[in-house]
């Protein structure tokens, strides 16, 4: 590995995305990404007896499931790096203890996705791993509890407000083998423009979406019609036209490539209006990433894709005590290997 410009590490070994996989709840299911999930909850309990036990189930199952897709053995794995938006990440720490590999807990908030994407390719191209997991969870309910209001409250929400997704992406990172490689990624530095609203993630976060693809493409050397698809985390409606907006701004027009959002593409919005301006949270853009978007890849419809995976870092007490939001976004570049 090393670094290129001023934010970018270039994996000169191409680490190779082995085996993903994706588990969702039944909303999710049921918008218009269902076929390239792995396997559908059809309850939101996920059958457990609390929603934090949900989530960790999900990532635990999408983990299995991974490392039978890689074709290796939960013996075989020498890391584990995830993280959720739990306190204490307990989704993805309490998962570890079922993993039962090294461990790494990483949190970025709904860009964990591609920090721990980035930190597994890392080490596996210094030579620090042989094989690697990255792996992130969500649930709707564990969210909602923890940073807004529980669904119980039924309280309403304005039409800025994301849908946090019920779903967990797992991806095997290994030094060799065929699948997608992992050429780049471009770590994010913290942005803050005054936003206070947690109910307009969107919002907060563009800047920091913008920020990082600025520096990759400026690190980098490259345009963005050097890639087939730029998607961002999880900007939905509201987001994303301001990040367009703001990439313009610095002179980066994204109208000569597939310009997306995970938390656009993972839901209807017009079958499903519960989701407001669309799908958030730490499993939107791993399940969708690890999901569709390399389903996509492998298939030989796209051959290079950037995922630019948001995270709004706010706490219940720092709302609480009037503070903004400050918010990061981490790149990750991807290219079609052999299949």
């Amino acid at each position: 590995m090393m670094l290129i410009g001023t934010q970018t590490w270039e994996f000169k070994s191409k680490p190779v995305i082995l085996g993903t996989a994706t588990v969702v709840g039944p909303e999710e299911g049921q918008g218009p990404l269902s076929s390239d999930f792995d396997f559908v909850y059809d309850n939101l309990e996920i059958d457990e007896k609390t929603w934090e036990k949900a989530e960790r189930k999900l990532l635990e199952h999408a983990s299995s499931l991974a490392l039978v897709h890689a074709g290796i053995s939960k013996d075989q794995l020498q890391l584990f790096v995830g993280g959720d938006l739990m306190n204490q990440i307990i989704s993805a720490t309490f998962a570890a203890r079922t993993i039962g590999a090294p461990y790494l807990g990483v949190f970025g908030a709904c860009s964990t996705s591609m920090e721990s994407l980035a930190v597994a390719a890392m080490v596996v191209d210094a030579g620090g791993a042989q094989y690697a997991l990255a792996a992130t969870a969500s649930h709707n309910c564990t969210v909602e509890k923890q940073f807004r209001y529980p669904t119980e409250y039924g309280s309403q929400k304005p039409p800025t407000a994301q849908y946090t997704i019920t779903g967990s992406g797992a991806a095997v990172v290994a030094s060799s083998g065929s699948g997608p490689r992992i050429t780049h990624a471009t770590i994010g530095k913290i942005q803050d423009l005054g936003v206070k609203d947690p109910f307009n993630m969107g919002e907060a976060m563009a800047p920091a979406a913008a920020d990082t693809l600025v520096a990759h493409f400026k690190d980098t050397g490259r345009t963005p019609e050097d890639y087939d698809l730029i998607v961002t985390g999880d900007l939905a409606s509201i987001g994303h036209a301001i990040v367009s907006d703001l990439l313009k701004q610095d002179g980066v027009t994204m109208e000569k490539t597939a310009f997306n959002d995970c938390g656009l593409m993972i839901y209807d919005r017009e079958k499903q209006p519960f989701v407001l301006a669309g799908g958030s949270g730490c499993g939107c853009s791993a399940v969708v990433t690890y999901g569709h978007i390399l389903k996509r890849m492998k298939q030989g419809e796209l051959n290079r894709v950037l995922v630019v995976a948001t995270g709004a870092l706010l706490s219940p007490l720092s709302y609480q005590q009037g503070e903004s939001i400050p918010c990061i976004a981490h790149a990750v570049s991807i290219e079609r290997g052999e299949s």
